[in-house]
């Protein structure tokens, strides 16, 4: 099966500190892949390299077989890659129907034609409603992102991500600062996004990456540690001395 994202070798170093030491993974369709490690693994800095914040300093990057190492982030959302955050990133005043909207509006390339007549954007609210109903939004989407519990909020940024009707999908930490209470509204919410849609995702909740995944990758000190299901990772020496814990 073709890789939908590959990354061969990629490398960053600051000056004489290497961040990021030759990893290579693959994403096919459908694909659910964690990504785990310490604190300081090089995780964040990985996901950078992937979705061009930051150039590599050897190695690349392939989109459907291209190589896409040196396209500025926004060729690589249109090419269908997309990513949410580790903290949100909203317009905090702007109803959450408006924001799908907008983005849906930015993959169509009609952004800058928004005085046309409302009905002529019947087909992008019509989308915008029905992302949010598959996240269990649509009652919010008169609301502005301040109204919303946190849990919500990490849900608006994957429907943003979604309007762009993303192929590989790169989900940073959606479970961070979510309490403990709402934590089940992003764990449901997960479970429905399309089952052809390649998702990689970086999380420190062991629960949730061992219930949604079916690889996992461990990074330390930059490098792949290992790499194999969830029983095998959970089951592997040296992951449990260096991240889950003899206890694992």
């Amino acid at each position: 099966m073709t890789a939908l994202l590959q990354t061969r070798a990629l490398a960053k170093a600051f000056g004489g500190l290497k961040v990021t030491r030759e990893v290579s993974l693959s994403l096919e369709a459908g694909a659910r892949v964690g990504l785990i490690g310490p604190n300081g693994a090089g995780k964040t800095t990985l996901i950078n390299l992937i979705t061009g914040v930051l150039p590599p300093s050897a190695g690349s990057v392939h989109l459907y077989g291209e190589d896409v190492t040196h396209l500025a982030q926004p060729e690589r959302v249109r090419r269908g890659l997309a990513r949410t955050f580790q903290i949100t990133q909203l317009a905090p005043h702007l109803a959450i129907g408006r924001q799908v909207e907008l983005a849906i509006h930015q993959r169509e390339g009609s952004i800058n034609r928004l005085f046309r007549p409302l009905v002529a954007f019947g087909a992008v609210r019509d989308e915008a409603r029905q992302i949010l109903a598959t996240l269990g939004l649509d009652a919010a989407a008169g609301r502005a992102p301040v109204e919303l519990a946190y849990g919500q909020q990490r849900l608006v940024e994957i429907a943003l991500a979604l309007a762009l009707k993303p192929k590989v999908l790169l989900l940073d930490e959606p479970m961070a600062g979510v309490p403990k209470g709402e934590s089940r509204i992003v764990l449901d919410a997960l479970a429905t996004l399309p089952a052809d849609l390649a998702i990689l995702i970086i999380e420190h909740d062991m629960d949730l990456v061992f219930s949604f995944t079916r690889r996992i990758v461990v990074l330390a000190e930059g490098a792949v540690l290992a790499e194999g299901s969830p029983d095998e990772i959970r089951r592997h020496p040296a992951v449990r001395a260096a991240y889950l814990g003899t206890a694992a």
